[in-house]
C-alpha cells in the first residue's frame, strides 16, 4: 500500500529513524530561538539538529562540512541574511531541502515568495516572541511535520535519481501503471467526456514553485475560470496572487466572497478561508468560510472539490500538485462521480508525493505526468470531445 498522506509516510521513516535521523542545519541569528527550535525538533526522535549557526555565511561555511537533508533558514540576520544565502547554500548542495522562517509581515511574506522561486523549498511564519514559539501548538506541528516530509523526501530523491530508465508519468493507455517500487501499481480511469467549465488546482508543500511552471505552461486561450487553493497562512495568499500574475501573465487575484468567478480568470483561496462555488442566480460566485480546517488546513481543496462537482458537474478538471497529506482525495473523488477528470504530478517531479499521491493511490486519475507535461494534457482534455 503507498505511503499516501504524511501520518502514513512519517510511520514509515520512523521504523528507522532511530538510527539514521533526519539532519537538520538550524540558521537563526537569536541563540535563544536556536536553541528553543532545535529543542521542539529533537524531541521527535527521528530528527537530529546536526548543525545551528547564526547567520547565512556560517550555514554556507558549514554545509559543505555535514550532510544535511533540511535547512530551516531565518530571513532577517547579520552578516548574510537568508535571501543572500539561500542561493550560496544550493550552490554547495542542490540538493538540500530549506524552510524559509520569518514572522509574519508583509515584507516577509514577500521575501518567503522570493526564496521560493530562488529554490527554496518552503517557508514557516514563526510566531513574534520566543515564548509564543515554545507554547505554540500549531507552529510546533507544522515545523517537525515539514521538517519529516522534506527530510523524507530529500532521501527518496536521492534514491530515484539513481535509478536509470525510470519510466515518465502515465497517461489513460492502459488498465494500470507502474510506479514507485516495483509492488506499487496505479490503476488510471477515463477522462471526462464533456469540455470542462472550470480548472480547479490544489497544492501544498512546493505548490507555489509548481504552480508558476504549470500555470507558465498554460495556454491563455482556455477560457474557463481558474480555482487554486494552496495551504497558505494569511497574507501570503494575496502576495502568492501577484507573484502568479508577474510570472505568469494570467490575471489573478485573491478571491473575494460573494464575487463572481471569471473566465480566463485565477481565483486563489485566501489564507484562513476555505473557498468554494455557488450558484446565484445565473451566475456561479466564490463563498469564503471559516468552517473547522479538514486536513489540518484552510484552506483546503477538498471543500473546493467537492463544491466544483455540486455545481459543474462533469465539467470540471481536477489538478493535484505536490504536497504533504492526503488532501483533495476525498473531494476529487466526488469531481469523478460527477463525471468530471483528476490530474495529478508524478511522484518524481513533486517535492512531496503526499496529496498526489493520495489521488493516484485512490484510483481516480485520468493521468500521473511529471509536472511539465500536465499543462499539456490539461489543454487537450479542455477542448471537449
Amino acid at each position: 500500500m503507498l505511503a499516501t498522506n504524511l501520518e502514513s509516510a512519517v510511520s514509515e521513516t520512523s521504523n528507522n529513524s532511530v538510527q539514521d535521523p533526519i539532519r537538520v542545519m538550524m540558521v537563526d541569528d537569536s541563540a535563544v530561538i536556536r536553541g528553543l527550535i532545535t529543542r521542539i525538533l529533537e524531541a521527535d526522535n527521528t530528527i537530529k539538529v546536526a548543525v545551528s549557526v547564526g547567520n547565512g555565511e556560517l550555514a554556507v561555511k558549514n554545509l559543505s562540512r555535514y550532510d544535511i537533508d533540511v535547512i530551516v533558514l531565518d530571513i532577517e540576520m547579520p552578516v548574510m541574511d537568508g535571501l543572500t544565502a539561500l542561493p550560496k547554500l544550493l550552490e554547495v548542495d542542490p540538493g538540500v531541502k530549506i524552510i524559509m522562517a520569518s514572522t509574519l509581515t508583509e515584507r516577509n511574506a514577500d521575501i518567503s515568495l522570493r526564496a521560493l522561486e530562488a529554490g527554496a523549498t518552503d517557508y514557516i511564519p514563526k510566531p513574534t516572541s520566543s515564548r509564543g514559539i515554545s507554547a505554540e501548538g500549531d507552529f510546533r506541528r507544522e515545523l517537525i511535520d515539514k521538517v519529516k516530509a522534506l527530510g523524507m523526501a530529500r532521501r527518496r530523491n536521492r534514491t530515484l535519481s539513481e535509478k536509470d530508465g525510470r519510466a515518465k508519468g502515465p497517461v489513460f493507455k492502459a488498465a494500470s501503471v507502474q510506479l514507485g517500487p516495483p509492488h506499487e501499481k496505479i490503476s488510471l480511469r477515463e477522462p471526462g467526456k464533456d469540455k470542462p467549465d472550470v480548472l480547479a488546482i490544489g497544492s501544498s508543500t512546493g505548490g507555489p514553485q509548481a504552480l508558476f511552471s504549470f500555470l507558465g505552461a498554460l495556454k491563455k486561450d482556455i477560457k474557463a475560470p481558474i480555482l487554486i487553493t494552496q495551504h497558505m497562512p494569511a497574507m501570503f495568499t494575496a502576495i502568492l496572487a501577484e507573484h502568479i500574475n508577474r510570472m505568469t501573465g494570467w490575471p489573478c487575484s485573491e478571491a473575494k466572497d460573494g464575487e463572481a468567478i471569471r473566465a480566463g480568470h485565477i481565483h486563489v483561496a485566501p489564507g484562513g478561508y476555505h473557498m468554494t462555488v455557488a450558484n446565484k442566480g445565473s451566475q456561479r460566485v466564490i463563498i469564503l468560510d471559516q468552517g473547522p480546517p479538514e486536513n489540518f488546513c484552510r484552506p483546503a481543496v477538498d471543500p473546493m472539490f467537492r463544491s466544483a462537482a455540486k455545481v459543474f458537474g462533469s465539467r470540471v478538471i481536477g489538478v493535484v500538485l505536490t504536497g504533504m497529506g492526503s488532501d483533495g482525495a476525498k473531494g476529487g473523488k466526488e469531481i469523478t462521480q460527477a463525471g468530471g477528470t483528476i490530474v495529478a504530478q508524478d511522484e518524481k517531479s513533486s517535492v512531496v508525493w503526499g496529496m498526489p499521491g493520495a489521488v493516484a493511490a485512490a484510483g481516480i486519475c485520468s493521468a500521473v505526468l511529471p509536472l511539465d507535461e500536465l499543462a499539456s494534457y490539461v489543454m487537450k482534455h479542455a477542448g471537449g470531445p
